[in-house]
């Protein structure tokens, strides 16, 4: 591939992220997203201990204002929150409140609820792979000594890489398409995040990378990578040459073992999908 064709794809790319953070289904997506809490990181891990496949997470009566219903018999994830009492001025002057201790809490994932849909803009593509772009990179990382698995994983997660196991895993209920993005993403990842990483760059990285592969393996993954990408790089234009570092300038090396799921979605702000 040339350069001015991957700065072709690169463009696309940014051009489909710039339309989907100024349409609509975004707005609704950000409104839907500003409901949910960020959980601190005590309550991230009281969260992970109770339902290690939780992604959105929120209390009874923030499901029903969403259009959704806990359903009967459901189990309760416990977390914590701060009580506080009233505020004080302290000597500088400054009003204070004072944390009296922490009571429990329960919430329920989404998992756990039935009603209205929530709006995405990060999609699992549906398609069938007809150029065999799986076998292709599948090839590849055994080239790079990195074993592909089709399996079975927990929650939303659509695939991860663990570089001391040189193991690429990849969800095997999606469908084809889905599958073959998804190694592309994570065989990003094997190259190029083996240690220390900013997750948002990194996830940046192997999106815009699966997403340049693919198409240039006939694979057009749009409807995945342009909700991704947004997500991850916040709404806004993602273009730059040091948003594009991997893609515009090669080769980094970053990363350990980090899941890609659907949209950017956790525990600590339970409003976003999964990655890769």
């Amino acid at each position: 591939m040339s350069i001015t064709d991957r700065d072709h794809l690169l463009d696309t790319l940014a051009e489909g992220v710039q339309a989907l953070t100024g349409s609509h289904r975004w707005r609704s997506h950000l409104e839907v997203q500003s409901r949910f809490h960020r959980y601190s990181f005590n309550n991230t891990l009281l969260i992970g201990a109770q339902d290690p496949d939780a992604t959105l997470v929120a209390g009874f009566a923030s499901w029903k204002k969403l259009g959704r219903s806990v359903r009967k018999g459901e189990r309760a994830i416990w977390i914590l929150a701060p009580m506080v009492g009233r505020r004080h001025p302290d000597p500088d002057g400054q009003e204070r409140q004072r944390l009296l201790g922490f009571r429990p809490v329960a919430v329920f994932d989404v998992a756990q609820t039935d009603g209205d849909e929530l709006p995405e803009v990060c999609r699992n593509l549906q398609g069938d792979d007809p150029r065999a772009c799986f076998d292709a990179l599948a090839g590849r990382a055994v080239e790079w000594g990195y074993s592909v698995q089709l399996t079975e994983l927990g929650g939303t997660t659509n695939g991860d890489c663990t570089h001391a196991l040189r193991r690429i895993r990849v969800e095997a209920r999606n469908r084809p398409a889905q599958q073959a993005k998804t190694l592309a993403h994570e065989l990003a990842h094997a190259l190029l995040h083996d240690g220390p990483v900013d997750r948002a760059r990194a996830e940046l990285e192997a999106e815009s990378t699966a997403f340049v592969v693919c198409r240039t393996l006939g694979l057009d993954t749009g409807d995945y990578s342009f909700g991704y990408v947004a997500c991850w790089a916040g709404g806004g234009h993602p273009r730059g040459d040091d948003y594009w570092g991997l893609s515009r300038h090669g080769n980094g090396h970053r990363r350990t073992n980090r899941p890609e799921h659907g949209q950017r979605r956790h525990h600590q702000r339970a409003g976003t999908r999964p990655d890769g």
